[in-house]
């Protein structure tokens, strides 16, 4: 049975008097502080912020920490910075700014959090990865990721697997191998600060889901969702992770994210390589094939393709199964807060569906879509055209046909059709029919 945790008991000595925090909040602190590596899934507006911010301080106060990193969206380092103020005003903090992280600034701003003695260290995403782990551990990581890929091409051997996949997972090998070369050789020696020098010993990571594409290794072929390739802010991130397991035991890392399922279920499978590799390995599920098997099936649905020219067979890793044994492990690392779970004083939505026509421009320009998507489909130059560039076509012309034609005549005159012509239309039908009800103009704005 997965452990629960009660806050009630905690005072939180410098936190703001003109604030309380709610049970479910205090209960979540109790969790970062007495368990292990945990995952925050909370619904937005729970209050996950707040619940953080309060873990931090208390462990700095109680010992259980002695530096705290928070890597936060880039564009929120300073809301964040803000925040963390207001709930404790006399805490001391290290916010990043934008400049700090340019070459000539970086190496300074890395010594100040090694030298300095702050409540917490405040950066963002982005600069967080500009932070490297040291060659040795680099190193260790990729060997580590070459063995697994071994092991499980032996196993297809074994069992007679498919010539394809076999010759995947050797193309996967050789990609590491030519990686690892690559950092044994390379001569540029930074004399940049690592991660290790840091003295971090606890990590919060906001919006924890845009570190959702880790790399897996799998024997599964054809299935939408599934990312064997590298994603290095991903991969930068497991590294770092399994370096404060080593020195914290497993109790160093916080995610935080009110969607921890996205695109398909293989996330799962990362958050808890990310947050509790150990309860993996103990289950006898550490490679994703194993996992899958046991908790996941793949399915097999018809979707539309993404140049818009008919139907296409989609093969999904979507459907559960054991979902109670999957569950019982997720709620181990897992600190859960639906809407459900909560009372929370949210403003009552009322949705209308807009029905958008398809102007003859539209449908013409879908037209040349599909063309363009066949064409991609029997091979043309990446760099000439691609899937990636089809589907942004595509979204412009739904959204305002305008946008396509936007770099040859900045100056054209709008185009009818769209969604943006269609969400225009319905906001102006909404303030004439709300100021004919309340008899009182309504002033909109942008």
């Amino acid at each position: 049975r997965p452990r629960e945790y009660d806050g009630s008991h905690l005072t939180f000595p410098g936190m703001n008097p003109e604030i309380e925090l709610r049970p479910h909040q205090k209960n979540a602190v109790a969790h970062q502080l007495y368990g292990e590596n945990v995952l925050l899934a909370h619904v937005v507006g729970a209050g996950k912020t707040y619940e953080m911010v309060a873990a931090a301080m208390e462990s700095k106060r109680l010992g259980l920490s002695q530096k705290n990193l928070f890597v936060v969206p880039n564009h929120l380092t300073e809301q964040w910075a803000s925040e963390f103020l207001h709930l404790y005003p006399n805490a001391k903090l290290l916010v990043a700014r934008k400049k700090d992280f340019e070459t000539a600034n970086r190496k300074k701003f890395c010594a100040r959090i090694a030298t300095g003695d702050y409540d917490a260290v405040i950066i963002g995403h982005s600069q967080f990865e500009r932070i490297p782990l040291s060659y040795e551990r680099q190193e260790r990581i990729i060997q580590e990721q070459i063995d697994e890929t071994l092991a499980a091409i032996e196993e297809l051997k074994a069992n007679a697997g498919e010539n394809f996949s076999i010759k995947q997972m050797e193309k996967t090998r050789k990609t590491l191998e030519t990686k690892l070369e690559k950092l044994r050789s390379d001569a540029r020696k930074d004399d940049v600060i690592t991660f290790e020098q840091l003295g971090v010993d606890r990590l919060f990571v906001d919006e924890s889901h845009f570190y959702k594409n880790l790399f897996l290794t799998t024997k599964m072929r054809n299935v939408a969702g599934l990312s064997t390739s590298e994603a290095q802010k991903s991969s930068d991130m497991f590294g770092k992770c399994r370096y404060l397991d080593e020195i914290t035991g497993g109790r160093g890392v916080v995610f935080a994210t009110g969607t921890p399922v996205t695109n398909t279920m293989a996330e799962l499978y990362n958050m808890q390589r990310y947050l509790s590799p150990n309860l993996l390995a103990s289950q006898g599920v550490s490679n994703f094939s194993a996992w899958a098997k046991t908790f996941g099936e793949v399915t097999e649905t018809l979707e539309p393709k993404p140049e818009g020219g008919g139907l296409d067979i989609k093969r999904r890793f979507a459907r559960f199964q054991n979902l109670p044994e999957l569950m019982s492990s997720f709620h181990c690392y897992s600190d859960i807060m639906t809407a459900d779970d909560l009372d929370l004083d949210l403003p009552e939505l009322e949705s209308h569906a807009v029905a958008v026509p398809a102007t003859p421009e539209q449908l013409a320009e879908v037209k040349a879509l599909v063309k363009r998507g066949e064409k991609v489909h029997n091979g043309c130059d990446p760099s000439e055209d691609n899937m990636l560039k089809i589907t942004g076509d595509g979204r412009k012309v739904a959204l305002d046909p305008k946008l396509l034609y936007l770099e040859d005549d900045p100056d054209m005159e709008p185009l009818s059709g769209g969604k943006v012509d269609a969400c225009v239309r319905n906001i102006l039908d909404i303030r004439e029919r709300t100021e004919a009800e309340r008899g009182a103009q309504l002033v909109f704005v942008d």
